[in-house]
């Protein structure tokens, strides 16, 4: 770590940065010889199967998009197989803002978020990243304690089904609130902004829908199922490009809602940690089926 600090440079504080899943995430205070500060970011996975190839993607993702209007950090290192730190590694630059997870502002974010990711998904690298996997099967979805059966086995249904074609598109592949940084100004302001988009370890190439479907599905378990249905709206008013079949968006929305349901405890966990003490698993679950019941609803 100290060999990628400049001349005189030494850490003075330490800070774990909570709401991530699958990474361990510190912002490190760097005091410098002429008393001030700077902040990087440190990344680390702990017992985490492939976490080197997770971290070549980020590396490899966060030097294609310098330069490139995307607010990401900077790259300054990357130690995938642990040869200089206690685990894999990747050390960034640390950007403004912070996570907002409350429901309040709600629905500016949701716009701000859209137009965000229309301009990820408009990007055309030399090299593109590799194709997309789904990995959620009809056999793996965890059905609710409670849920709607009958939909629910409409869903499974849905996902046994060849994916429709599609377009490729730069996908960021965990696109949703809790990868994306605000500056959210005092009331009587001017607006928020969107100040950074972070964790871009799974970086793909495939259909647009399926990251708008994922973003849909934290949305609704967030916020409330109607905000999950919102997102695909906002996304086409920030001029992005869905599936033209009703039929196809709405596979991708119910992959990815399903998906959602092998780790609930999960996503619930990181969101409680994070201020919404209130989103038990239970309340998550219940958020899920409303939402996964409503996509078939609208199918049929």
């Amino acid at each position: 770590m100290s060999r990628h600090l400049e001349a005189g440079e030494r850490i003075v504080r330490t800070e774990a940065l909570h709401g991530g899943i699958t990474a361990e995430v510190r912002r490190l205070t760097i005091g410098r010889p002429d008393g001030d500060t700077r902040d990087l970011v440190l990344r680390s996975f702990v017992n985490v199967e492939h976490a080197e190839d997770w971290l070549n993607r980020e590396a490899g993702a966060l030097s294609l998009l310098t330069g490139t209007g995307v607010p990401a950090p900077g790259l300054i290192a990357v130690d995938p197989t642990a040869a200089h730190c206690e685990y894999p590694s990747l050390l960034m630059t640390h950007l403004a803002g912070r996570t907002v997870l409350d429901d309040e502002g709600v629905e500016t974010r949701v716009r701000l978020l859209a137009r965000q990711l229309v301009a990820i998904h408009a990007l055309r690298p030399a090299e593109r990243p590799r194709g997309y996997v789904a990995l959620t099967t009809a056999d793996t979805v965890v059905v609710p304690k409670g849920a709607d059966a009958a939909a629910w086995a409409a869903a499974i249904d849905v996902i046994r089904r060849p994916a429709p074609p599609c377009e490729g598109r730069f996908l960021h592949r965990d696109f949703q609130p809790g990868n994306v940084l605000f500056d959210v100004p005092p009331p009587g302001t001017a607006g928020a902004r969107i100040t950074g988009v972070v964790d871009w370890a799974a970086t793909s190439w495939g259909p647009a829908d399926l990251d708008v479907a994922h973003c849909s599905t934290n949305l609704a378990l967030l916020h409330g199922p109607a905000w999950g249905l919102r997102f695909a709206e906002a996304y086409e008013e920030a001029g992005g490009v869905l599936a033209t079949a009703a039929s196809e968006r709405l596979y991708w929305q119910v992959r990815d809602g399903l998906a959602c349901s092998e780790e609930v405890q999960l996503v619930a966990q990181s969101w409680r940690e994070a201020g919404r003490t209130e989103l038990t698993t239970r309340a998550v679950e219940e958020r899920l089926d409303a939402y996964v019941t409503g996509l078939m609803d609208a199918l049929g």
